[in-house]
């Protein structure tokens, strides 16, 4: 490939609106250019990493046994309705009717059209297990796009779909994907880490998300150095910390004006923050029979005065169940006797449920909002000042929490989601009535599993991961291409244009992915476009060194410049990439 005859295109400064760093290289670089928001043409030397993250994709599917298709873009609206997703998705999902006022969607995933296809076409048990995926476009509304191709309205995604007879046939797939995306992300040359997760609005039970660990990563991840324990926070266990001693101090009304947060009560009365507790009120809608509101209830979440919650826990209370929401003023005031501030579980103007997370299930003389302005409450006990609890896991873990396998502690990192496997079960093929006959002829649901890789995702967080200030810094089996081979002086020198010709046509010839930059730029220009673009190995063509018989190679990660001969420098080229 000549680059004459390619299309370079890069800028010295990215557009005002391009937030991180793979946004600012992704334009700069010419991998991409903005259409309208989160919506990216892919420009050629893009698309060329996309094809190259599709084909590993494809490869480590196809070696797991999975069976490629193709599913469309635009679904009928009545198989999200009969899932109950049409609704249930939101303003994501976007909707559209054809030309007879049909209703249909533009699918930010599949799993509707691949239980179609399976109650039409598996028919018996004798067919099972089977898999299958495809690489396609996909399309979620978002609300405010940002950071480039990480968080884009359209992008490319890689799902696969497994069916299998019962739960262990389920579990033997998912175990089968969880080793496939492990070889993918390792042969891309990412540094990775599988992690517990929350499934979402996917439904179904167990996944794991895949994460390419960056500093810029949405996502905190917990992991334990001393085991292979792994989750989002979202998703990461919270163990008790501490067990809970005897009474030492008396329930006591102290004092605390002004001093609404825990931390300016610790600081006031003298005392660690973890020994005060937190109150969050939430409101529970409560319906009747024919669904209309009933009542709202109080629901009131204590936890330590240094702990978060954290809301997908929440969100899966038995006691809550799908109508909570976060009390307003007018509620807490009802229900309390003052507004939000000194709120506490004594002396409530109403009854309400209290719910404790473990650690502070693990308390004693802790300190509470006493329910009155510019007072709290100290040295109170469970069983003794308060009936014993509902205890549940509510908090965000910290670094330093003990790991929930027990072996060691827990450390917390950021990560970008690329991957995202789940054991859906029977969530689908119950809703679609989508059945096999077993060995006895009987109807069975089929056991499903779900695999997802956001290919476009994968660009933009391999940069994010492998950058340097002079550009993008490219694992080898990522980059747009493998070696750019540089003549200085390609108009004005034949001997010059003779070698490097010479050179890249038995790189080519050797299966190596090369480009011969014949721009004719001046050095500095050409060295700086190539470093931006993020080629791992540069070879320099130039009168000077020709007179010794030598041309100079540079990889991109660690800069080490080495003459080699010119009569080597194939052979030598393909070594050093072999070892990058």
């Amino acid at each position: 490939m000549h680059a004459s005859r390619f299309f370079v295109s890069t800028l010295k400064e990215a557009p005002s609106d391009a937030e991180i760093v793979s946004h600012r290289l992704m334009l700069r670089a010419g991998l991409i250019k903005r259409l309208a928001g989160g919506i990216y043409t892919y420009l050629p030397m893009g698309l060329r990493t996309i094809r190259k993250v599709e084909a590993i994709v494809r490869d480590e599917m196809t070696a797991a046994g999975a069976i490629e298709l193709l599913m469309p873009v635009v679904q009928p609206a009545e198989l999200w309705q009969e899932s109950g997703r049409f609704d249930k998705y939101g303003p994501e999902l976007l909707r559209l009717k054809d030309r007879h006022q049909r209703d249909f969607i533009v699918q930010p995933t599949s799993e509707e059209v691949i239980t179609d296809i399976a109650r039409k076409e598996l028919a018996s048990y004798k067919q099972l297990p089977i898999n299958f995926f495809h690489i396609q476009t996909k399309f979620r509304d978002e609300i405010r796009p940002r950071f480039g191709v990480l968080r884009g309205r359209e992008f490319t995604m890689k799902d696969a779909y497994s069916f299998d007879r019962d739960h262990a046939g389920l579990e033997t797939s998912y175990a089968t994907m969880h080793r496939a995306y492990c070889a993918i992300f390792e042969r891309m040359g990412l540094e990775y880490r599988p992690v517990a997760a929350d499934n979402g609005s996917i439904g179904g039970t167990g996944s794991h998300e895949f994460h390419v660990l960056a500093d810029s990563g949405e996502d905190a991840i917990a992991f334990c150095l001393d085991s292979d324990y792994a989750a989002n926070v979202e998703a990461a266990e919270a163990v008790a910390l501490g067990t809970r001693a005897a009474p030492a101090e008396a329930m006591r009304k102290v004092a605390t004006p002004g001093r609404a947060k825990c931390e300016d009560v610790a600081a006031h009365l003298g005392i660690p923050l973890e020994r005060t507790v937190k109150s969050i009120v939430l409101a529970v809608e409560l319906l009747d029979q024919d669904g209309s509101l009933a009542q709202i209830g109080i629901v009131l979440l204590l936890l330590r005065g240094d702990h978060e919650l954290n809301e997908i826990k929440a969100r899966k209370l038995a006691a809550l169940g799908p109508g909570y929401r976060f009390a307003s003023e007018a509620e807490i005031v009802d229900a309390f006797g003052i507004p939000p501030g000194y709120l506490g579980p004594i002396g409530t103007a109403k009854p309400v449920t209290v719910i404790a997370d473990r650690t502070v299930a693990a308390m004693n003389d802790f300190v509470v909002g006493a329910n009155q302005v510019d007072f709290h409450i100290a040295g109170v006990n469970w069983g003794r000042d308060l009936p014993e609890p509902q205890v549940e896991d509510l908090r965000n873990v910290k670094a330093g929490d003990p790991s929930p396998d027990g072996r060691g502690v827990l450390a917390l990192c950021r990560g970008i989601e690329v991957g995202h496997i789940f054991q859906l079960r029977t969530a689908y093929s119950l809703k679609m009535e989508a059945t096999f006959l077993d060995e006895t002829g009987k109807p069975r649901p089929f056991e499903m599993g779900c695999y997802g890789i956001g290919i476009t995702r994968v660009v933009g967080a391999a940069i994010e991961q492998n950058f340097d200030d002079r550009g993008i810094v490219w694992p080898r089996a990522l980059a747009p291409f493998e070696v750019v081979v540089c003549p200085v002086g390609w108009g004005r020198n034949d001997a010059v244009r003779q070698a490097a010709l010479a050179l890249h046509d038995e790189l080519a010839a050797a299966g190596v992915d090369v480009l011969l930059d014949d721009r004719d730029l001046r050095p500095g220009v050409m060295f700086a476009d190539w470093e931006l673009i993020g080629v791992p190995l540069r070879i320099t063509v130039g009168d000077r060194g020709l007179k010794d018989g030598a041309v100079e190679m540079q990889a991109r990660r660690d800069g080490v410049v080495t003459n080699v001969p010119l009569a080597e420098a194939g052979r030598a080229a393909v070594a050093r990439l072999a070892a990058l």
